[in-house]
């Protein structure tokens, strides 16, 4: 059988089996808290697989080891050892402060979890409205995975992406977190096998030891051996793939479908499995990355069949053309689990954020309105859910089309700006007490002003290009954040202790 029947076998395979799973977890969701966090126990372990599969996606699998190809070992560093490494030592810090107040205050989006902890139904509307920027995350996962799956196919792409977007979005609107858990480990095994499939796949290229390996690299273009890459617009010199990275490395944890993943636990204790079993799993997964650098043995001038690869189907191409067709068969459904698992976060995520915190939030600020029933919550979120589908369709479509070098970078730039706001008031709020409020406030922002200001205006030398690397603005963004918040914690801390001391002595003397 040729590669496009088996895919549509394994589509259909894959399909009914999600299918069994949202139907035996769909009955238990009643309300939208069941839909955000369930009401099911689940294991730590399959909690950690669900987190590894919804932290590392279809960018980790599919987009970025296309830039690594294009650009070479100063990718590698970037994108496969500096932002991992501080990702999960950051994931592990933050985690279990975070359940702690979440669970004790049962929020249910990251939104929530602000606006609880600082007391403010204006903060929280805040960051509901910041996270519809992550829709461009959505879209490069649909972009991911319809690349994959047009390639596989050899179908046109638009056919696919719309697929795509129907299909996944719809049985969103059905599933939640009880059934999200299963498909996330499902899709977690899946990746955890393609991981290994892909990551011992060059190591042919490594006859010669590390050495041998740089030096096929310097035989295509001496800049891709080399630790930084002038000639690209991304890892330029140690600002941009070292500090950059380790600034969105830290931050990037605090976006919606990642911490609050820990408030499925049930129990403090349950933390640290959790933390094991998704820490490993992402570490194997973020090494997939070198699989870029594979491609491009492969495909020195990055042509394939006398066509230009572009770096987003750079990875599709590769394991298209370079393994038997039943381990064709087997990538594709790890490349299309990566992007499943974190776009289901994703919808859940985001969808909860809108319902409850944004149009909930909106109707509670309403004189005299009463708060949706748990039937009219899940019906709107139902609509978001749908309203979603057609933004992300029309946005994908057009990363298809003419994407600015990679949709890597129309994603970024709006994902690093909602985390670079997140920052510092998720920091302030686990690590502080009594925080003035001004300080998050002033703090998120001035990192939303800064990072927009810094891209759109081309500000600094880095941003006169004619593809603007992200991370520049975003830890610009998070370092004002930081200085501006912290100053203003600072300042506002103080006028409190000189009141209470004030008020104090006035009694003593009274």
């Amino acid at each position: 059988m040729e590669i496009s029947s088996l895919t549509i076998l394994l589509l259909i395979g894959y399909g009914l089996f999600v299918a069994f799973l949202i139907f035996k977890g769909s009955g238990k969701t009643q309300n939208i808290n069941d839909y955000a966090l369930g009401n099911l126990r689940f294991s730590p372990a399959f909690v950690g697989l669900s987190l590894a599969a919804s932290t590392t996606s279809a960018a980790t699998f599919i987009i970025n080891p296309g830039l690594i190809g294009k650009y070479g070992i100063s990718g590698f560093i970037s994108y496969g050892l500096v932002l991992p490494a501080a990702a999960i030592i950051s994931l592990i810090i933050l985690s279990k402060k975070f359940r702690k107040f979440g669970a004790k205050v049962s929020a249910i989006s990251l939104a929530q979890w602000i606006g609880k902890r600082y007391k403010s139904e204006n903060f929280n509307l805040f960051f509901a409205f910041l996270s519809l920027l992550l829709i461009t995350f959505i879209v490069l996962i649909c972009v991911g995975i319809t690349q994959v799956l047009s390639a596989a196919l050899n179908t046109d792409p638009v056919w696919v992406l719309a697929g795509v977007v129907i299909v996944v979005f719809s049985y969103m609107m059905i599933g939640g977190a009880n059934a999200m858990v299963y498909t996330n480990t499902l899709q977690a095994f899946s990746m955890l096998i393609v991981a290994v499939i892909l990551i011992s796949s060059g190591f042919e290229y490594f006859g010669g030891g590390i050495d041998g390996f740089l030096g096929r690299l310097e035989d295509i273009n001496p800049i891709l051996a080399k630790p930084l890459n002038p000639e690209s617009y991304l890892f330029r010199d140690y600002f941009e793939i070292i500090f950059c990275q380790i600034m969105v490395g830290i931050a990037v944890i605090c976006q919606p479908h990642i911490l609050t993943k820990s408030l499925l636990l049930k129990s403090d204790k349950e933390v640290n499995k959790y933390l094991v079993a998704g820490t490993i799993v992402q570490t194997i997964f973020f090494l997939v990355i070198v699989v870029g650098l594979y491609a491009r043995i492969t495909f020195p001038d990055m042509t394939y069949q006398g066509e230009a690869i572009a770096p987003d189907s750079l990875v599709s191409t590769y394991v298209i053309s370079q393994f038997p067709k039943y381990i064709v068969l087997l990538l594709i459904f790890g490349l299309i689990s990566a992007g499943m698992s974190t776009l289901e976060g994703l919808i859940q995520a985001l969808s909860t954020t809108i319902t409850a915190d944004l149009i909930g939030g909106i109707k509670a600020k309403t004189p005299g309105k009463k708060n949706f029933s748990d039937r009219q919550s899940i019906r709107i979120n139902k609509a978001v859910i749908i309203v979603l589908a057609i933004l992300s369709f029309f946005f994908s479509y057009r990363q298809l089309i003419d994407p600015d070098l990679s949709v890597a970078i129309f994603a970024q730039n709006g994902v690093y700006a909602y985390f670079s706001a997140a920052f510092v008031p998720v920091i302030f709020g686990m690590f502080f007490r009594n925080v003035p409020k001004v300080a998050p406030v002033t703090a998120a922002i001035t990192a939303v002003v800064v990072h927009f200001t810094i891209y759109y205006l081309e500000l600094t030398p880095y941003m006169d290009a004619p593809v603007k690397n992200p991370a520049i603005p975003s830890a610009i963004a998070i370092l004002s954040s930081v200085i501006t918040g912290g100053l203003f914690f600072i300042i506002y801390r103080k006028k409190e202790h000189d009141n209470r001391l004030v008020s104090k002595m006035e009694r003593v003397s009274a």
